[in-house]
Formats: C-alpha cells, structure tokens, sequence
C-alpha cells in the first residue's frame, strides 16, 4: 500500500510544477478517478476480504461517486435514486454553492471505501493527498469546504442505505453445517477452510427482483459409480485437462486465478500470497477501457458504477445457486474416487462448486462494460502485470468473459458444463443491468 501512496505523491509533485491554479483541469483528470479505485483494490487486498464481500466494498464507493456526479450534473446524468432498490433519494448540491464535483465524487468513492466493512481510516492518507492536491492547485478554500461537504453528505445517505441491506444480518447467522453425504461440498486441502458467506443470498439485490429470476437447471445427480453417467464423465474430463494443460492453458488459468488469498505449503512452512479478487480484477478492466476509450471522468465514474452492480447481483445470484445444491468439487470426488494424490493447478476455493462464481460475475461485467463502450472493444487486460503475470489481449469483453470460464475448467475447479451454464447466466444479469438502470441522460 506504501507503494501506492508513494507513486501518488510523486503524480502529485509532478503535477505541482504545473500552474497554480489550474486545479479544475487537475480534478477532470479521468486516470485520478481509477488511481483512487485501484487504491481501494489495493485496501481490499491487503485487509483479506474474500471475493463476495469485496463486490460490497465496490458497489457502495462506486454508487457514492456516480451519485455525486448524477447531484452535480443533473442534465447528463440521472441519480439511481428510485432505480436500486432500497435507494429512495439522494441530496442535491445547494443551489449557488460552488462545488468541485470531481474531487467531491472522489472523496463520497473514499469515504464509503473506508467505511463499509473496513475500519475507519483504511484511505485516510490517500484521502489527504486529495486535499492537498487541491489546494497545491489553487481550489479556493470555500470550494474545497463545500466539495468535502457535499462529499460527506452524499456519502451519508449512501452509507445508511447500505445498512440495510442485510449484511449486518449475516455476521452473526447460523454457520455452515458440513454434511459428508456423497455428492455434497466439503472443506478442500490446504486450508481445509469453512464454507465461505453461506448466507450472501439473504443480501438485498439492487437491481434484480428475485433469487428466483436466473435460476439455470439443477447440477448433474452426482454418481461416481456409472462410469458412463453424465457427472463421472464432468470428473473424468476435469482430471484429464489439468493432467494434459498446455501452456497457452495455464496461462489462461493462471491470468484469471485472481486468488484473494492463497495459502502455499510447502512441509511445515505455510504462507499466504495475495492477488486482487475477481471482482477488483474487472473493476481493473473498467478502468484500462476508460483510458482506451478516452471518456471523460464522469464518465468513467458511471462506467464503474453500472459495472460494480452487474458483479454485485451476480455474485448474489451465484452464491444463492451454490448453497441451494451445495455441490462437490473435482478435487474432492477425484481424490475420493479416482486419485487421493491428484492436486487441480488452481487452488480450490471454499465454498460448493455450482454454479462458478468467477463465470458469473465475470459474463455479468462483460456486458455492462458493452454498454457502455460498445462490442468488439479490443484492449488489453495489464492488471496482473503487478502480481508477476503477462498481460492477455482481448478483442471483446465478451471473449474476455469466454475466457474467464474456460480457465476454472483448466484450473481444475469447476466442471465444464458448470462454467457454460454460468456464463449464460452472468450474461443475462449483465444484460438485465445494462437494461433497467438509466444512467445518461
């Protein structure tokens, strides 16, 4: 985090040379906006926050920034205020009170970010670097009050909503019981950790009505005996890629492993590497196709908002379907049935195994970034670049998604079929999203 902190400091010196008061052009600096997300990224990262509860710590920055933008500019931009649910209004900007929106949509994105689940002051620093930048650029100081006010007060509404969304709820509900019956989840080697947020489908959709809404069929009956029946077959043929992956395979596996946490064993030595989530990964997308396309910042400020609600109500949607079916992993009915050895090239992660997480999510962000930048928006994908692994190229969203799930397939961790259903169901909650919710006006 140091890291990052001193990368903005020197951004903030470099800029310092520039003219006084040019602090308007400074704070319509799109890349400062994706400079703040990727520091909320890197506090997610450092504090462990598994992958469904960092799609919150998203959703809520990012709604306090578009809101913002949406107070301050009322005619290009419409407030989500009666489009999420639970979310009845947000306060206007004081009529003649002059307002730097930009800099306010950046501090309501920190204050959330630190608040929401994290302790107070998680971006205290950065959030000083704003300010300073600020006055470095010569923003007068009844500008700069009135900006961190308006900051504060949408970022209040946005918190309170975000209280009732039932997530104080879950803390303190029923623990997941392992029931080793065959066919059902169990904890998984290294870590053997327990079943992670079994209670996230009790959180309140913002845009989709109902768990009951994207429901795809039930998983295969599980059957390890007929070695011709549908589910061996989804075991067999998930050994047999992680037995044979190429290394155009791997790569792939690997770009898209996006392991919040992994834990490494190696005899008695234990220790845990850190990468962003999957959802702080697309978040990262979001911003290397704002620069491409060379919007302006707000908006790239909306195209994190649509984009942080897809991932949000799709994990929703997901982790509803893994605990009503609470199926096995590969790794588990292989080791059980086939080989007690056999490790997938991915580390398995704690929760049942349909549907995909990753595929979900992913094909949900895929088509709210369509939306808004257009198909066949060829980039290419720098984020792992930071975590030691090369960058991929894309010529769509869409074929990154398609991607995304073949890699839990040749990562060992979701069965094939799995990852082909959840791709169709990320992509109609995407569409759904980029459908209902009215952002440009």
């Amino acid at each position: 985090m140091k890291r990052f902190l001193f990368i903005a400091i020197v951004a903030i010196s470099f800029a310092a040379c520039q003219s006084p008061n040019d602090y308007e052009k400074i704070f319509n600096d799109p890349s400062l906006y994706s400079n703040t997300v990727h520091e909320l990224n890197t506090v997610v990262m450092g504090n462990n926050f598994g992958p469904i509860v960092a799609s919150r710590n998203y959703l809520y920055s990012a709604i306090a920034g578009y809101e913002v933008i949406a107070g301050g500019y009322p005619d290009s931009f419409a407030s989500l205020a009666g489009q999420l649910h639970g979310l009845t209004a947000v306060p206007k900007p004081t009529p003649g009170v002059k307002v730097n929106f930009q800099l306010a949509s950046l501090l309501a994105y920190c204050k959330l970010g630190q608040a929401v689940t994290f302790p107070e002051g998680s971006m205290h620093e950065y959030v000083d670097s704003l300010k300073k930048m600020a006055k470095d650029h010569g923003m007068p100081g009844d500008v700069l009050a009135a900006s961190v006010a308006y900051a504060d007060t949408v970022g209040n509404a946005i918190m309170a909503w975000s209280k009732k969304d039932n997530y104080a709820k879950t803390r303190g509900a029923t623990e997941y019981m392992v029931n080793d019956s065959p066919g059902r989840w169990v904890p998984t080697p290294p870590a053997y950790a327990p079943a992670m947020e079994p209670h996230w489908r009790e959180i309140r959709f913002v845009v989709v009505d109902s768990v009951k809404e994207f429901m795809p069929p039930p998983p295969y009956p599980f059957n390890m005996t007929d070695k011709k029946s549908p589910y061996y077959l989804e075991v067999k043929k998930s050994k047999d890629v992680v037995d044979s992956l190429s290394e155009e395979e791997t790569w792939i596996a690997d770009f898209w492993d996006d392991n919040p946490f992994k834990l490494n064993v190696s005899g008695h030595l234990m220790f845990g590497t850190k990468k962003f989530s999957p959802a702080g990964h697309w978040m990262s997308v979001t911003g290397i196709a704002a620069q491409k396309a060379g919007v302006d910042f707000n908006t790239t400020v909306t195209a994190y908002a649509k984009t942080a609600v897809a991932l949000f109500d799709a994990f929703i949607e997901c982790w509803n379907i893994k605990y009503t079916y609470n199926t096995l992993r590969p790794e588990t009915a292989i080791n059980k049935y086939i080989d007690p050895n056999w490790r997938p090239h991915l580390q398995t992660p704690p929760f049942p195994e349909y549907t995909c997480g990753h595929c979900t999510i992913s094909a949900s962000a895929a088509e709210a970034l369509t939306s808004m930048f257009g198909d066949n928006f060829a980039y290419t994908d720098t984020t792992e670049l930071e975590f030691g692994i090369k960058s991929r190229s894309f010529k769509s969203f869409r074929e990154a998604a398609v991607e995304t799930r073949k890699s839990r397939f040749y990562g060992g961790i979701h069965y094939d079929y799995c990852t082909i259903l959840s791709h169709k169901m990320g992509s109609q909650i995407g569409a759904l999203v980029a459908d209902r919710i009215k952002m440009k006006k």
